[in-house]
């Protein structure tokens, strides 16, 4: 027996209370894959980065100073990530019923049910895949000595983008600069989906011409 996918089936709830959730699997092990606490990505990944740069300061071939700066860079280099996965990827459409299902699957559910805690944040089946792929990258690019530190900035890059993410959905920010990322990305979702790709930062919609309108014309 085949395991499908199923469309959005919303929760049962009062009629007059927009459903929040929707059960994406028949299968009962896939759909709880599919679900995550949003501590869980900081449990996994924090160990993970916290080893790489330990790994990095211990190397004598390294500077601490070098260190830092590659961390920093890799913190850069993941807001362009966010943004190329996000629009590219995530927003990947194609008009058949297994490109509507792929979409649904990536990014679609959230988008049908943007407030479902569940779902706010990157299951561990889809972030460990692609930090394996960034890493052999990194460290094929770069070499390890190099690329591990890199790595680590990427991960704690990730990190504020998952944070960010589930912060602008379930509270409200008292700070400028909160304000401005959640303004951001509720418009990305209420008004322009073909805009405001940027989660954890605008820059690169600024840079890219992908800022979100308020009002599609």
């Amino acid at each position: 027996m085949t395991t499908s996918i199923l469309e959005p089936q919303p929760s049962r709830k009062p009629m007059r209370v927009r459903a929040e959730t929707c059960r994406m699997f028949e299968s009962d092990v896939l759909e709880r894959f599919s679900r995550i606490h949003p501590a869980t990505p900081f449990v996994m990944w924090v160990p993970v980065a916290l080893f790489f740069v330990v790994r990095s300061a211990l190397r004598h071939d390294l500077a601490l100073s070098a260190v830092a700066a590659l961390f920093l860079a890799g913190m850069f280099a993941w807001t362009c990530a966010e943004y190329v996965l996000h629009r590219y990827v995530f927003h990947w459409i194609n008009d058949t019923a297994w490109g509507r299902r792929i979409h649904f699957l990536l990014h679609g559910v959230h988008h049908e049910f943007p407030n479902d805690k569940d779902r706010l944040v990157m299951p561990l089946p889809t972030s460990i895949p692609l930090a394996v792929i960034f890493y052999s990258l990194f460290a094929l690019t770069m070499g390890p000595t190099l690329g591990e530190p890199f790595f680590a900035g990427f991960v704690v890059g990730y990190l504020f983008y998952d944070g960010t993410h589930y912060y602008v959905h379930h509270f409200v920010p008292t700070t400028r600069w909160g304000k401005l990322l959640r303004r951001h990305h509720m418009t990305h979702h209420h008004a322009d989906h073909d805009g405001g790709f940027g989660v954890s930062t605008p820059l690169w919609d600024v840079v890219f011409g992908t800022m979100p309108a308020k009002r599609r014309s």
